[in-house]
């Protein structure tokens, strides 16, 4: 008994059913046949291949977590018709598109955003090419002016952003009125954070500075080019030896004196003794009239 039926499964392969060969049944077939007639075997009854499918569709189910079966199929079972899922192995069972075309939509006019002149269809547009060419080169060229306009500008601000603010330039420059300063006199003003000497001379000490001799002097430099106005002597009071405020109208040649290391200057701000290695040094400045003069 069991080698018949060793014998009958090896004839069937593949899934093949082969003529003479019984096919087998399903679980539910073979618990009823066993009910009616316990004594009859399962592979007494020769059956014919299972007809194919009578139709594949697709479930409704859908969304997140649904299944994904290919199709459905319908089969016959021992106890009516059922429903069983199962993916289709090949690509014609799977579910095919449908697509719709929609011949009633409307097409929008854009009539409102075309010129004038391609407005008509059945009018060729090569006629008005010329005049749209001209607008759009005008159009064109005008807004590369633009541009290049609003560049220059954004340019120049960035580059007066970095310039020095007005408190700074306002402190550059300081005007002096000369009437204030009496003759023989030296005023010490604040100018860019240092004294600023202004000498008003005596004729006596203009004739006896141009008559230094420039080989007595230890930075050689005639008087007449260290002034505009031989009565006025402009000069910043920093000694050029450490960087002290000389004393003036004090000294053994009667100009300025500094203290610290013993450095002489004469009226003329020139060194003549002591360590100092240079001239008092001068500032820019100018005349703009005979009462005033402006440093920077």
């Amino acid at each position: 008994m069991v080698t018949d039926r060793r014998q009958k499964r090896q004839a069937t392969r593949g899934g093949v059913v082969r003529a003479g060969t019984p096919k087998r049944r399903t679980h539910l077939e073979s618990h009823q046949t066993r009910r009616q007639d316990p004594g009859n075997s399962l592979w007494d009854e020769e059956v014919t291949p299972p007809a194919p499918p009578e139709r594949y569709d697709i479930p409704a189910r859908s969304g997140h977590g649904a299944k994904n079966p290919e199709a459905v199929r319908l089969q016959e079972g021992a106890s009516g018709k059922s429903w069983q899922w199962f993916n289709a192995p090949f690509p014609f069972a799977a579910p095919a598109s449908i697509r719709y075309i929609h011949n009633d939509v409307t097409v929008p006019d854009f009539s409102d955003y075309r010129r004038p002149e391609v407005l008509d269809t059945n009018k060729s547009s090569q006629d008005s090419s010329e005049t749209r060419k001209v607008f759009s080169y005008f159009l064109t060229a005008t807004t590369c002016v633009a541009s290049a306009y609003v560049a220059k500008n954004v340019v120049t601000q960035f580059v007066s952003s970095m310039s020095a603010s007005a408190d700074v330039l306002a402190m550059s420059k300081i005007e002096i009125k000369l009437g204030d300063i009496p003759e023989g006199k030296n005023m010490a003003f604040k100018w860019r954070g240092k004294p600023l000497f202004v000498r008003h001379r005596t004729q006596k000490e203009i004739d006896q500075e141009a008559e230094v001799s420039l080989a007595d002097l230890r930075d050689p430099q005639h008087d007449l080019d260290r002034v505009k106005k031989p009565e006025w002597i402009i000069l910043i009071g920093v000694c050029t030896h450490l960087g002290c405020v000389p004393i003036a109208n004090a000294g053994d040649f009667g100009g300025y004196y500094c203290p610290c290391h013993g450095s002489h200057y004469d009226a003329s701000g020139r060194i003549r003794k002591g360590p100092a290695p240079l001239n008092l040094e001068i500032p820019d400045y100018e005349f703009p009239s005979e009462d005033l003069v402006i440093v920077g």
